[in-house]
């Protein structure tokens, strides 16, 4: 006598076939939150940008300072204009206005006058007073963008891009000191 009832379950090949599926899924979900963070940290990085520029502006011309933003590959830091020496300096003691550097995956690109501007990867070094008195004035430290105490600023536009994808933050700022987001379309 035969049992009738069949007693069946799932091959290997479909268990694997299944697994597969699954992981496909996943993978495309975990890719497609890691590019969704990733653009938010453009926007974060643009935010902040434009925020210290607005700080920078309000201390400018309520203490009727001159302050310029020297801008790298990577990072940007503050500097301010000493009338006694002459110079650019660091910002001193002023842990808002620090050296800041972009997320590993970011750069920027600066255009002064439509102009793309070379960044360094580094911050320049400044030099003694006393050892640039020889040196022409070209080759004296001046930062990309200046801020005055009148709050005007120096017009520029500025990308901050992930080479990745080619996706993009821009951000162009006018005489007045004004910072607009510019949208990918009206370029």
């Amino acid at each position: 006598m035969q049992n009738s009832r069949f007693v069946r379950g799932f091959t290997l090949i479909e268990l694997l076939v299944v697994m597969v599926i699954v992981a496909t899924v996943v993978s495309i979900g975990v890719l497609s939150f890691d590019l969704l963070g990733s653009d938010r940290d453009l926007k974060t990085e643009g935010q902040r940008f434009a925020a210290l520029m607005e700080v920078v502006q309000d201390e400018a011309s309520m203490q009727g300072r001159e302050f310029g933003i020297e801008l790298m590959t990577a990072g940007y830091r503050f500097v301010e204009y000493d009338a006694l020496t002459g110079q650019w300096a660091d910002v001193p003691g002023d842990e808002t206005l620090r050296l800041r550097g972009l997320p590993e995956d970011l750069e920027f690109e600066l255009y002064l006058e439509d102009k793309r501007i070379r960044l360094e990867n580094d911050p320049a070094i400044f030099e003694d007073p006393e050892k640039t008195s020889g040196r022409s004035a070209s080759d004296v430290y001046s930062p990309h963008l200046l801020v005055y105490s009148s709050g005007d600023a120096t017009p520029f536009e500025l990308h901050i891009w992930r080479s990745i994808d080619d996706s993009r933050v821009v951000l162009r700022g006018n005489a007045l000191g004004e910072i607009e987001k510019v949208d990918q379309d009206e370029e």
